[in-house]
C-alpha cells in the first residue's frame, strides 16, 4: 500500500497532529497541539475514544523520522481515516525550524 505522505510545509492548517512516539520522546520535545498516543496504543485509543481523530479533520501521523507514522497512517487509512505521514517525522519539523515545546523544563529536542 501507498501511504499517504505530507511534508512539514504541507502540513494542512486544519490537521490534527497524531504523535505516535514513546513517552520519553514526547517529554522530550513535541509540537505544541499535538494529540499524543503511543504507536501501540492507537488501535485501542481508535475504538474506544478517537476523539477529535474522528471528527472529520485530517490527520498528519508523527513519529522521530517517519517509519512508526507510515505503519499508523497506513492502518489509519485502511480503517476509512483521512491520514497522511509526516515525511521525516519530528527530525524535519525541527529542522525545518518550526516551533516545539517539551516536558521536561528543558529547551525542546527530538530523541
Amino acid at each position: 500500500m501507498n501511504v499517504p505522505n505530507v511534508t512539514v510545509g504541507d502540513v494542512p492548517v486544519d490537521a490534527v497532529l497524531l504523535d505516535v512516539r514513546e513517552d520519553d520522546e514526547w517529554a522530550a520535545g513535541h509540537i505544541d497541539g499535538a494529540r499524543h498516543v503511543p504507536m501501540f496504543r492507537v488501535p485501542s485509543v481508535v475504538s474506544r475514544d478517537p476523539g477529535e481523530l474522528a471528527d472529520g479533520r485530517p490527520i498528519v501521523v508523527v513519529c522521530a523520522v517517519g517509519g512508526r507514522s507510515a505503519q499508523v497512517t497506513a492502518w489509519l487509512v485502511q480503517n476509512g481515516f483521512d491520514a497522511r505521514n509526516l515525511v521525516g517525522g519530528m527530525h524535519a519539523w525541527q529542522s525545518s525550524g518550526r516551533p516545539m515545546v517539551s516536558e521536561t523544563g528543558a529547551p525542546p529536542t527530538t530523541l
